[in-house]
């Protein structure tokens, strides 16, 4: 838990937009590890295997609808960690403003770019996880980086017209 539960946790943010739901996914997701450790057969990395489970249990509490209405950006959660301020506050602000592009995609964009770049994840961990084939990953991450690149460029046209 300790090496992995920002990761539960805030994938199941990520999913969910709420706090205390992430929570109890997270505590969910370390007791279902905890019970089927014997049959982890090593084929992924232990954060794969957990990032799996979580979005597995995200899928059975939320069901059809996998994502909060508002996918939510895992960084705003408060942390109860100590880190580097400077670190942070600029980490959040790369991340949040390339979140909020994120979220103008599809849900199957977002979820390939957030597993990718928030919990770098490779194309074979995100194809495990979410039990797509990895070209499938692939090739949603590729019109995903697409789709982000046109939406951000539709912003600094609008800016440039405006004259921001």
């Amino acid at each position: 838990m300790e090496s992995f539960g920002s990761t539960v946790i805030y994938t199941a943010y990520f999913y969910t937009g709420d706090r205390h739901l992430a929570e109890d996914i997270s505590q969910e997701v370390f007791l279902r590890a905890y019970r089927n450790w014997n049959s982890f057969r090593g084929d992924s990395a232990v954060k794969t295997w957990l990032t799996t489970i979580a979005i597995n249990v995200c899928r059975d509490k939320m069901g059809v609808r996998m994502f909060a209405e508002q996918p939510t950006d895992p960084s705003q959660m408060e942390r109860g960690r100590t880190i580097n301020v400077e670190e942070e506050v600029l980490g959040r602000l790369q991340k949040s403003e390339i979140l909020r592009y994120l979220l103008r995609l599809s849900l199957p964009y977002q979820e390939a770019l957030y597993l990718y770049y928030y919990q770098d994840l490779s194309t074979r961990e995100i194809a495990k996880a979410t039990s797509s084939p990895e070209g499938s990953v692939r090739n949603r991450l590729h019109r995903a980086r697409e789709a982000l690149a046109r939406e951000m460029s539709k912003e600094e046209i609008a800016d440039e017209r405006h004259g921001e």
